[in-house]
């Protein structure tokens, strides 16, 4: 008896220490979580259906996530163990990236990480290579659905919103604030956009961005910027590129792929995730004041081609692309940050131009897409009493069902996010309560609500329209799991265990502003700059004794600097007005005359302006003119008669050094008008697509 005790004995020694050493590696499996959240799934980021993913020069990456009890996922990247069962075909990195050996076959590449594994097949053909997603019986992959499940209608809310923090006290947001963090976590946001405030450094940028994601405290944060090139630009210490219209004009979709590519590893390497670019807006109105040269230009085919050539390059470097702003602001002629626009065509004209291009984004994945604070009459007729003066108004397309729903979804098929334009525009706050505002854009489809006025009351009225059943949970759902499957889908996700902050910056200091990205923007300024006219003064041939004088006021700076990298005899006048008798005296022994006209709405072109009032006093005169439009093509309707224009499209340093180049024969101008130029009666003066050349 004594003698089976003992081995009963030794054999419970030996059950509990296999017991101790098990549950000591299930302890190592989910050490990066509490208990409560313990791990209970390992699986491959692209088993789960709403994911998406290619082979580029036959690699491709996997990712593995770990799946919480809770419902929530992040990234894994400790311990795991990648294999292929046949490497003839494909083989694996430890990091999870696919190479393709370029023979046909099968392999399976599974992933380990101490007793959860997962699978997923790899076929090679001739024909390319086809990913199978494993076999789902138990609902293992679908992780986007069973997050949303478990999720307090607060965090689904949360994911929703997307504030911007500019200031605080009347500073500038540079770094994490105690005050900012806990609302991130108050309020589960699931979105911040940056402002040009807020980004200074490229090394206060990628800690500022790191700090955001570390406050967020399950699902990450998409970190969002309007970062289109041109006038929209917001890093202040990245590459400059040349806005749409400058794009418009080369007519290279694959220049302008190299630009939103080089804008999209920027952003990257910041940790900024989401751009609210490219504009797909058809510019067809030459009185438009807030699109103009965002626009790609007036052709609905050339806005479609240059904006999917956009959205690739920005998808390819795992940054979100959106496009804006639907259904078209392109043909208004009231910027609605300052009040509402409206835009009377109908469905069948809409289809042809303004909804045009974003079909064709729609069809070629879109991630997201913003909508307008524009009324659109034909499509929605529906009218609301404006809280600012009583009147009758119709409804803009951010707060309509019938565009957002009717239109967007149902009719043309879209099925990703849904983000409004800034809710603190004028066009939306003087006429709706922020409350009313933030509820009737989420009633008509949005998904997230940009720049809500007012955070708490826009959060709380949120919450209690979902509590009183004016907005059902049905509803608030579908929006979050769009939401959650565009982070899976660009990798938003909250890692295990991030990169150093130390790492972050050194990388990101090598890629924001790199040599590679400052020739991209150099090439493309210089094939943008377009010469509509000249009467046999171009390129300027000027001895150093012959004097050039420069004249101007906005930019004149910038383009005094690069004029005189060519020609050392420069006489610069500043004004905004004509010239004064004196001043015309000073000049008559000048070669030529370079003028930089810079405008943006109708009153700055009109020839009433004292702007143009000074370039029909110089083009009248015998000394010969050059005019450059510095931001906008169509200042020439206001002094038709200059001896020589050419369009440079932007404000930015590559811009001018371009325009000198071209005045001075160092680079021939091959630009081509991506709109049509009217003179003062509408006829007219120089059509879409032309362009002179040496």
């Amino acid at each position: 008896m004594k003698k089976y005790m003992k081995v009963f004995l030794i054999s419970m020694a030996v059950l509990g220490l296999v017991v101790t050493q098990v549950l000591g590696v299930l302890g190592n499996n989910v050490e990066a979580a509490p208990a409560k959240h313990s791990s209970t799934k390992l699986i491959i980021d692209l088993n789960v259906p709403q994911i998406k993913g290619e082979f580029k020069d036959n690699k491709i990456e996997l990712h593995a996530l770990r799946i919480y009890k809770d419902g929530h996922f992040e990234k894994a990247v400790k311990k795991l163990d990648w294999r292929s069962s046949n490497q003839r075909v494909a083989s694996v990195s430890k990091s999870g990236k696919v190479t393709l050996s370029g023979r046909s076959g099968t392999t399976i590449i599974t992933v380990k990480n101490g007793f959860l594994t997962d699978k997923i097949t790899i076929r090679n053909s001739k024909k390319g290579a086809v990913i199978t997603q494993t076999k789902d019986k138990k609902g293992k992959y679908n992780i986007i659905e069973n997050a949303v499940e478990k999720m307090t209608v607060k965090e689904k809310i949360g994911q929703m919103l997307m504030p911007d923090f500019r200031t605080w006290n009347g500073q500038n947001v540079t770094q994490m604030l105690p005050e900012i963090k806990q609302l991130v976590k108050d309020y589960h946001l699931g979105g911040v956009i940056l402002f040009r405030e807020n980004v200074e450094t490229t090394e206060q940028t990628t800690k500022l961005v790191h700090d955001y994601q570390e406050a967020s405290e399950k699902y990450g944060l998409l970190m969002t910027i309007d970062q289109e090139g041109g006038i929209v630009t917001r890093l202040q210490s990245g590459t400059d590129m040349p806005g749409n219209m400058a794009l418009g004009a080369a007519r290279s979709e694959e220049l302008t792929r190299k630009v939103s590519s080089a804008i999209g590893e920027e952003l990257h390497a910041l940790g900024i995730n989401m751009n609210l670019a490219p504009s797909l807006d058809v510019n067809n109105n030459p009185d438009n004041p807030v699109i103009g040269v965002r626009s790609f230009g007036e052709d609905p085919a050339l806005v479609a081609n240059m904006g999917k050539a956009y959205i690739k390059g920005l998808q390819d470097t795992g940054i979100a692309a959106t496009a804006k702003h639907f259904p078209g602001h392109g043909d208004t002629a009231v910027d609605s940050h300052l009040g509402l626009p409206e835009v009377p065509h109908d469905l069948e004209r809409l289809k042809k131009v303004e909804l045009y291009p974003f079909q064709q984004a729609m069809d070629a994945g879109i991630d997201a897409i913003m909508t307008a604070h524009v009324t659109f009459p034909k499509i929605d007729n529906t009218k609301a009493i404006s809280k600012q003066d009583g009147t009758e108004i119709s409804i803009p397309a951010t707060l309509s069902e019938k565009v957002l729903t009717g239109l967007m979804r149902e009719e043309m098929g879209y099925q990703g996010v849904i983000i409004t334009d800034a809710m603190n525009m004028q066009a939306i706050s003087s006429h709706f309560g922020p409350v009313d505002a933030a509820i009737r854009t989420v009633k008509a489809g949005t998904d997230i609500v940009l720049m809500p006025v007012g955070l708490k009351d826009a959060a709380e009225g949120l919450y209690s329209a979902v509590k009183t059943g004016e907005i059902s949970e049905k509803r608030i759902n579908q929006s979050v799991k769009r939401i959650l499957t565009l982070k899976v889908n660009r990798g938003i996700i909250k890692a295990e265990e991030e990169k150093s902050i130390t790492e972050k910056v050194k990388n990101a200091q090598s890629v924001v502003g790199s040599a590679t990205h400052k020739q991209i923007e150099k090439e493309a300024a210089a094939k943008s700059i377009t010469l509509v006219k000249n009467e046999d003064v171009l390129p300027l041939k000027a001895t150093q004794k012959e004097k050039v004088v420069v004249i101007g006021s906005t930019y004149l700076t910038e383009l005094e600097t690069e004029i005189k990298k060519y020609h050392e005899n420069v006489q610069v006048i500043s004004t905004t007005k004509p010239l004064s008798e004196e001043q015309l005296a000073g000049i008559q022994d000048a070669k030529t005359i370079i003028l930089g006209t810079m405008t943006s709405t109708v009153s700055g072109r009109s020839p009433n302006s004292d702007q143009m009032k000074l370039a029909n006093q110089l083009t009248s005169s015998t000394i010969p003119v050059i005019g450059i439009g510095i931001r906008n093509p169509y200042d020439v309707m206001a002094y038709p008669n200059v001896d020589a224009y050419l369009v440079q499209y932007g404000f930015r340093s590559a811009s001018f050094e371009a325009s000198a180049a071209t005045i001075f024969g160092q680079n021939n101008p091959t630009g081509k008008l991506p709109i049509t130029i009217y003179n003062s009666v509408g006829d007219v003066l120089y059509g879409f697509g032309h362009g002179l050349n040496y």
